[in-house]
């Protein structure tokens, strides 16, 4: 068994603790990609098994990490939701786990195959991407998450979490590798980056001379910027999530508020969450007043145009800025468009292409609003917040892409997989 990697506390050692790690990845990375699936599943049931009956460790870990979040006194409400574990979420966690375990094993799936007239057969056959380097910021979930989906789409995978949720990955981490010891498979097919050292950061997005092959971002506005900027090899965009509720002229009053208030309330910290609510104006009059007022009554601020202004003197005006805002708070910015047309233009100019829905009982309408909408996830009669792999039966995420190569949408084990051909002939020469 190789000896574990130390943690460092400065630049000195930084550039051979990295050099290290990454070597170390790379090997593990060849041996995951013939590893049986059996022997993966395995792994995983030991992780899951680890996960569960060590719940009371991981959340003493996070316990401190949230209290100096806090302490800090700089954290705002949603991030301090992001960062904290509870024994729900624990337990959900391990049941994702289960459910990757469960999924079929996306290595060595023959996805197409045809025959040449001269004889040879030719196949695309499914194959690991290699080395995943994923960066997050305060969820500590995700270092589960992307490491029980990569050992299942057979990848190696280099995690470095935020330092604000060190202790809280370095916890969970400790059970994903004895989930791969009594697997037999290398400890390092999921590596923890044991450092809080930022500079950490810029090595992993040079590639490691060569070793990472794929850049996953989960996390703010900078980090994505950043990682825009300095990425030496492919990024799985991960941009934010300015998400949009459009409510139809045809759509049912109470199916609307459920919807938007689930949509904007039932975790505003999260990426799923809607950040603009659009209303056709030719139910203004009608819906508009009722589902302002659910918002403000829930705690949510409402930020919207004079249409909106008019409905309750609570709401504040809206700025241009607040349509391009992802807010992961208890904000909301509400507009009046005219029909399917007006809300689709609205999320043309101001979306992120993550996640945007509509509510409508117009088949047509909502065909439309599907078809035109560009965004990775779009959603007829259904809260924005299902934006989650979970929740798509991937068992866990390793993000959203919203970009529109190789893998869109929830980042599951299926979409962290290339493919190669594979051509049979019986001696077939070409002229």
């Amino acid at each position: 068994m190789a000896a574990p990697l130390k943690a460092v506390d400065g630049n000195a050692d930084l550039q051979v603790l990295m050099s290290d790690l990454a070597a170390r990845a790379r090997a593990a990375a060849r041996v995951l990609a013939l590893a049986p699936p059996e022997q993966k599943n395995r792994a995983l049931e030991a992780m899951e098994r680890a996960i569960r009956s060590n719940a009371a460790a991981i959340l003493a870990a996070n316990a401190e990490d949230v209290a100096d979040a806090k302490a800090s006194g700089t954290m705002i409400a949603s991030f301090i939701d992001r960062l904290t574990l509870t024994p729900v979420r624990i337990e959900s966690m391990a049941e994702g786990i289960g459910i990757v375990r469960g999924i079929a094993d996306p290595i060595g799936i023959v996805t197409e195959s045809w025959q040449r007239p001269n004889g040879m057969t030719i196949e695309r056959v499914r194959v690991p991407l290699g080395v995943v380097g994923v960066i997050f910021e305060s969820r500590p979930n995700v270092a589960a998450d992307a490491g029980v989906l990569c050992l299942k789409s057979g990848n190696a995978v280099i995690l470095r979490g935020g330092s604000d949720s060190f202790r809280s990955c370095r916890a969970i981490h400790e059970r994903l590798v004895q989930g791969l010891r009594e697997a037999g498979l290398p400890e390092a097919a999921i590596t923890l980056v044991p450092t809080r050292d930022r500079a950490a950061v810029g090595m992993m997005l040079s590639g490691l001379n060569g070793a990472i092959d794929v850049i996953v971002p989960r996390g703010g506005k900078s980090l994505v910027a950043r990682v825009e900027q300095e990425a030496r090899v492919p990024v799985f965009a991960h941009l934010e999530g300015v998400n949009h509720v459009y409510i139809d002229a045809s759509a049912d009053l109470a199916m609307a508020k459920s919807i938007v208030l689930n949509a904007k309330m039932r975790r505003t910290g999260v990426c799923g969450a809607a950040e603009t609510l659009l209303v056709d104006r030719a139910v203004a009059a009608k819906s508009l007043k009722p589902l302002v007022e659910m918002l403000i009554e829930a705690g949510c601020e409402v930020r919207g145009d004079d249409a909106v202004q008019k409905t309750d003197a609570r709401v504040k005006p809206a700025s241009e800025d607040d349509w391009d805002t992802e807010y992961l708070d208890a904000i909301i910015a509400a507009k009046v468009v005219d029909g399917v047309d007006g809300a689709i233009a609205h999320i043309q100019n101001h979306g992120s292409h993550h996640t945007d829905a509509i509510v409508s009982a117009d088949e047509a309408a909502a065909k439309k609003f599907l078809s035109e909408v560009d965004s990775a996830i779009v959603l007829h009669n259904a809260s924005t917040q299902f934006a989650d792999g979970g929740e798509f039966g991937f068992g866990a995420e390793i993000g959203i892409a919203t970009g529109r190569f190789h893998a869109r949408g929830p980042v599951g084990a299926e979409q962290l997989t290339s493919f190669k051909y594979r051509v049979h002939g019986t001696g077939q020469t070409r002229p």
